[in-house]
């Protein structure tokens, strides 16, 4: 008989607990301190070195046992505060041109805590928050210029977002149901066009969605380091003359190795011609369309049939939070929608308009990127934006300018943007000693802590590479990497001649 079974009332001996603080005064006192500490971190940023290594006590202290008792937080926040915020890859400091990274703005870093404070599921609901990342995918589709009905979806970063969008391709240009049959439907093998100054995520893509490297065809690049468009067309006639099944193109706005933007509008013409999808990698370039005078950049962006890109690169935000646009909403919804009755859309409550952004990429849960680019956003305006892109874009010309006319540097690709590659080259050397020279200077200068660059290789040259997107850079940032680059190469070749000497002797 249904509610004849008797309901133990023993009481649980164990005394029920929360993770919320026992004494709330307390915690206010350490969420003080905390913000406080964070806020001062990035007030006196330019005080400290770029980047300095770990000592070995440090390194130590995270080589420890699982602490199976707690400790308190405070004693957790004390631990942070010695152990961790001095010793960042240096990516926030106005000094770090390594690698396009996420600088970060005061604000953002707030918005941060209100997101993890509020801390909503953003798969969907009936909630504010969702309509906050609408409002932004709304807003980066018409700064991106793409038709009203486009889709997006803010992601981890832009690997993810480049993924997704091929998975798109992959799915509308099959010519058959994909998703039921997998790639055993294919009647011929699909390929994927790319230049070979795409960045490594399309090696990842073309493996995790199945198409295995021998669908990718690297384009050559010419010496600006675009893609050769008559290249790409002699590539997909012969494709096809060989019973393969092109795809999908994928163009680059601001190439790692060196700012380069491929032609865009050319691209596009081809896509359209030969009914292929377009995909772009904006990654950094693609935010050059904030700023009026850079906007022609990247001309054809626009004409993407998916985009990629990242607000935590040249829109400054803090990791994480990437972006993918999509024209058609509909091949972007039918790639990875599903339907289940535990998560359907219902009439009213809390799950009115279901889980939109669920059926837009792979995760169901996730976190509140959007409320940081919001704010920001409504904070500063576009226009502010696009002025600290310009000014990254100056100043990587400035730096150009500063390598081109000094007699020990050389600058070894074109600066289109905001990419600058250069080495130490003091007179004739061979290739090789060379690279090892520069090697070792790019080491000294990044453990002196005066300024960050990375490398890259270019045409089997070791160079010196810097990515300017830091809105706190200044030139003179540039001065002082110019001149510890040089008085480092000096003291190298110093040393080498000091070593062959005592060999002689």
């Amino acid at each position: 008989m249904l509610g004849a079974h008797r309901v133990s009332t023993d009481p649980d001996p164990r005394e029920e607990v929360t993770l919320d603080p026992a004494d709330w005064a307390d915690f206010r006192r350490l969420a003080h301190r905390m913000v406080e500490d964070m806020v001062d971190h990035l007030a006196t940023l330019r005080s400290r070195p770029v980047w300095q290594p770990m000592p070995n006590e440090v390194r130590d202290s995270f080589d420890q046992p699982v602490p199976m008792k707690g400790q308190g937080a405070e004693a957790a926040y004390r631990a942070f505060a010695t152990n961790v915020m001095p010793y960042p890859n240096g990516n926030l400091h106005p000094g770090y041109f390594g690698w396009v990274q996420g600088t970060g703005t005061p604000l953002s870093m707030m918005a941060d805590m209100l997101a993890a404070g509020l801390n909503p599921h953003m798969g969907g609901h009936d909630q504010a928050p969702v309509l906050v990342e609408k409002q932004v995918i709304s807003w980066l589709v018409q700064l991106m210029g793409l038709p009203a009905g486009a889709s997006g979806l803010l992601v981890l970063g832009g690997s993810m977002a480049n993924i997704l969008g091929l998975a798109v391709a992959r799915s509308s240009q099959a010519g058959f149901d994909l998703r039921q049959d997998g790639l055993w439907g294919a009647k011929a093998r699909m390929m994927i066009y790319a230049s070979s100054e795409t960045h490594g995520w399309i090696g990842k893509a073309i493996e995790l969605l199945g198409f295995g490297h021998a669908s990718l065809r690297h384009v050559p690049v010419g010496p600006d380091y675009r893609m050769s468009v008559r290249a790409l067309k002699e590539q997909i006639q012969a494709d096809r003359a060989s019973g393969l099944q092109p795809i999908c193109v994928v163009g680059n706005a601001g190439t790692v190795n060196t700012g380069a933007t491929d032609d865009l509008r050319q691209l596009a013409r081809v896509c359209r011609d030969e009914g292929l999808w377009f995909h772009v990698d904006g990654a950094f370039g693609a935010l050059a369309r904030l700023s009026e005078r850079l906007r022609e950049t990247v001309n054809g962006i626009e004409e993407a049939d998916s985009l990629a890109f990242d607000l935590h690169k040249w829109m400054y935000q803090p990791f994480d939070v990437g972006c993918l646009l999509v024209r058609d909403g509909d091949a972007h919804r039918a790639a990875f929608a599903r339907s289940t009755s535990y998560l359907r859309s219902m009439a009213r409550g809390v799950m009115a308009g279901g889980l939109p952004f669920a059926d837009l990429g792979v995760d169901l849960t996730r976190g509140f990127r959007a409320l940081k680019v919001w704010m920001s956003l409504k904070a500063h305006g576009v226009e502010t934006f696009g002025r600290l892109i310009e000014q990254n874009v100056d100043q990587a010309q400035y730096l150009a300018r500063r390598v081109a006319a000094h007699p020990q540097l050389q600058l070894l690709a074109p600066a289109p943007l905001n990419v600058v590659c250069f080495r130490f080259a003091p007179g004739r050397m061979e290739e090789a000693a060379l690279n090892r020279l520069n090697e070792e200077l790019l080491f000294r200068l990044q453990e002196s802590g005066v300024a960050v660059p990375s490398s890259t290789a270019l045409a089997g040259r070791f160079a010196l590479r810097c990515a300017i997107v830091n809105h706190r850079s200044v030139r003179a940032d540039l001065d002082r990497l110019v001149e510890a680059a040089v008085a480092i190469g000096r003291q190298l070749v110093h040393e080498s001649h000091g070593s062959r000497a005592r060999e002689a002797g």
